[in-house]
């Protein structure tokens, strides 16, 4: 993790958040993609730049299929 970003601690559990590669699904495709998540409760914190980029972009990309 780059020195300038915030540690992010799950809301449930209040245990620091780690990079994992996670696995979603989306009108039944599924893709994979690195993101922070609770290693105790697995809950996971989707960045706005993710979510609004290339999340969004796979989104639209299935939906017009």
């Amino acid at each position: 993790m780059d020195s300038n970003e915030k540690t992010w601690k799950c809301g449930k559990c209040g245990v620091p958040l780690v990079v994992k590669k996670t696995v979603f699904s989306y009108l039944g495709r599924t893709f994979t993609h690195e993101v922070q998540r609770c290693p105790k409760c697995g809950n996971v914190f989707i960045p706005r730049d993710l979510a609004e980029g290339r999340m969004a972009e796979v989104e639209q990309q299935m939906e017009d299929k």
